[in-house]
């Protein structure tokens, strides 16, 4: 039973992943580029690489041979998961799933022109001449992405022409890849956004978790809540789409499947496969087990019979707002005295402006309101100083 886990990313969800994994027995060696990264605090062992960086990724899988390996974050060497895989590694979920989801080219065609989902419409651009073309065909408002990135860098909402050259640099100079082609999106008007946490199991049948609603600010999010107000026709579609495109993808884990609602559509819009920041909520205690002991159950093979919830819940992110070597956090006391409510710290040993460094969590046992308990999670937030 005891699995000997390679973790490639060590942030907050990676450090959550270690708890889960340490309450099973499991021994884990966190991976990142820098040192005291928050998995690490918490892992057996640890490795400091540029994992962007295949040889080196090379040498820590053949000093380690784990049993399995855990992506946590994006900027990682994929395309080496193939050969890993070759060799008997075991790549979670899969190496297909983490190169094409890596990559938003990948995704947006499988989605939209293998499986046949709804997503909005868009284009490619690979310069800045291109992108004035593809302007012209989706129309404004449109959004302009690269093709490699996480929370939100380099990408812009473009309102009109005037705004296509600063909107051309920021996805040029602010991407994973650096200068490279980028997809263009019609701007879906949604009533609202939606994670799907869905589960797919070597022992078991696929299982959704209840919707997460969440609300972002430059392309990250900042509170999210569960469950997500939505129709149960919609629901079921979102469905249908998570367990076709994760078929797709092959293997076992959990996904982080995001839609946007419209009145009566959904638009499949992206895809983690692995636990998703939004799905911080579920350490309010709203689900029988929180993402992140999903994920682990569903690598190691353990049957998850059914996902219940237990309680409504919220959380918001808790942010650095300047550059810091030595952060110190204040207003923890202040913070604990609020019912129903608690909080996590991640230990970031550095700060920078709107650099994620807690969450803070609201919940309720007597039928309370999301919106309130959204309240008093940004409530709690904003007590808590980050110095």
């Amino acid at each position: 039973m005891k699995k000997k886990i390679l973790l490639l990313g060590s942030g907050e969800l990676g450090k959550e992943f270690v708890i889960a994994a340490q309450r099973l027995g499991q021994y884990v060696i966190a991976v990142d580029s820098y040192d005291d990264a928050p998995a690490m605090q918490v892992a057996h062992e640890k490795e400091i690489i540029n994992m962007l960086d295949g040889n080196l990724l090379d040498q820590i899988i053949a000093k380690h041979k784990p049993d399995l390996i855990v992506p946590e974050i994006e900027a990682i060497k994929t395309e080496r998961f193939y050969e890993y895989e070759k060799q008997g590694y075991q790549v979670v979920p899969s190496a297909k799933a983490a190169n094409f989801t890596m990559n938003r080219k990948s995704i947006r065609d499988l989605a939209a022109k293998d499986l046949k989902l709804l997503t909005a419409k868009y284009a490619y651009a690979s310069s800045i001449d291109e992108l004035i073309k593809a302007t012209e065909v989706l129309g404004f408002p449109c959004v302009v992405k690269p093709l490699m990135s996480s929370s939100g860098k380099g990408q812009s909402v473009i309102q009109s022409r005037e705004e296509i050259s600063k909107a051309w640099e920021a996805s040029q100079t602010k991407g994973r890849a650096g200068a490279a082609e980028i997809i263009v999106e019609e701007f879906i008007p949604f009533e609202s956004e939606i994670t799907l946490l869905t589960v797919t199991q070597k022992n078991g049948k696929t299982l959704f978790c209840p919707p997460i609603g969440h609300r972002q600010e430059r392309g990250d999010y900042q509170e999210s809540w569960q469950p997500a107000a939505i129709s149960e026709v919609q629901l079921k579609e979102a469905q249908r789409m998570a367990d076709a495109v994760t078929k797709e993808l092959t293997g076992f884990g959990i996904w982080g499947v995001e839609f946007f609602l419209t009145e009566d559509k959904v638009y499949f819009s992206e895809l983690s496969p692995r636990p998703h920041d939004t799905g911080m909520v579920t350490l309010a205690g709203t689900q029988n087990f929180n993402e992140f002991e999903l994920h682990l159950r569903a690598i190691l093979g353990i049957p998850i019979l059914e996902i219940t919830l237990e309680r409504k819940g919220a959380s918001a992110v808790i942010l650095a707002s300047t550059e810091n070597k030595t952060p110190e956090i204040s207003g923890l006391d202040i913070a604990s005295g609020m019912s129903e409510s608690d909080f996590r710290i991640f230990g970031k040993p550095i700060t920078r402006p709107y650099r994620r460094m807690g969450v803070t969590l609201s919940y309720s046992t007597k039928g309370e309101e999301i919106s309130s308990l959204r309240k008093r999670a940004v409530l709690l937030a904003s007590k808590i100083k980050v110095d």
